[in-house]
């Protein structure tokens, strides 16, 4: 399933979305980091788990609301609503 009209993020949440998954990136290698070290506290790589999650769930948010923008919003122009329809539940079962 998916869009012949592409990933259709503004240029300022695209760069919003890449900055962040950098970030993610960054946080993931610490927590590599943390798990080679024997002295590392559970609790700590714990909190950096959810701030991963927490950042996966904000860059998540911004695509679909760009998806809702320009996507599902726009079915009935295209004729297509159907296909959006299982398409967007489809993409809500995993959120």
């Amino acid at each position: 399933m998916g869009c012949d009209n592409g990933l259709r993020l503004d240029p300022g949440v695209r760069e919003n979305a890449r900055r962040r998954l950098l970030s993610v990136k960054g946080h993931v290698e610490g927590i590599l980091r943390m798990l080679a070290d024997e002295k590392v506290y559970c609790g700590d790589v714990l909190k950096q788990i959810k701030a991963v999650n927490g950042a996966l769930d904000k860059i998540g948010q911004l695509v679909l609301q760009s998806h809702l923008k320009h996507h599902v919003v726009t079915a009935h122009e295209r004729g297509d609503e159907d296909r959006i329809l299982d398409e967007l539940m489809e993409i809500l079962k995993y959120r």
